[in-house]
């Protein structure tokens, strides 16, 4: 394996710096109107939106973290305190003794029918709103050629240590 660093170059270099720009702006951005519009930030909204979208809006606290991509203790932490928000509720899974079950409640599945309007109003402002259509198609190529690659690197790592919803 060669040890020159592979640099990237003018072009890729504004790219990656606009990506680092844009993602910060953009994750403070849904924040901002999480907090104001419902008191909960982007990482909360996101659980209970992959709670809303689970088969029967439940999920294993394992698969969950790795939805996530947060360890087992932080995911712990965030259900347990959107369970005393009433938001989400956790139970033992039947299939496996030892397993969490992570469950949106009815009180978690009608915030997000109400917050979710001003959500993705915000995502609209933000992004799609700002681009034309040939760059929504091209954003969207960007992003799935990205994931997949990353999907399949996470696929290929032999040490679990460095998966984050692996450790405690």
């Amino acid at each position: 394996m060669s040890t020159t660093p592979r640099w990237l170059n003018a072009e890729e270099r504004r790219a990656w710096l606009a990506y680092i720009d844009f993602s910060t702006l953009l994750n403070d951005h849904l924040n901002r109107q999480l907090r104001r519009d419902a008191g909960m930030t982007h990482a909360d909204y996101s659980l209970l939106a992959h709670l809303s979208s689970a088969p029967d809006q439940v999920l294993g606290m394992s698969e969950l973290a790795q939805r996530l991509k947060i360890t087992r203790s932080r995911l712990t932490h965030a259900v347990n305190r959107l369970r005393e928000a009433g938001l989400v509720d956790r139970r033992e899974d039947p299939a496996d003794g030892r397993g969490q079950l992570a469950v949106l409640t009815d009180r978690g599945r009608n915030l997000l029918d109400e917050i979710a309007p001003g959500h993705v109003e915000a995502v609209r402002r933000a992004v799609f709103d700002v681009l034309t259509p040939e760059q929504v198609r091209q954003f969207a190529e960007i992003g799935e050629a990205v994931s997949d690659a990353l999907h399949r690197a996470e696929a290929a790592e032999t040490d679990p240590t460095v998966l984050p919803w692996r450790r405690r």
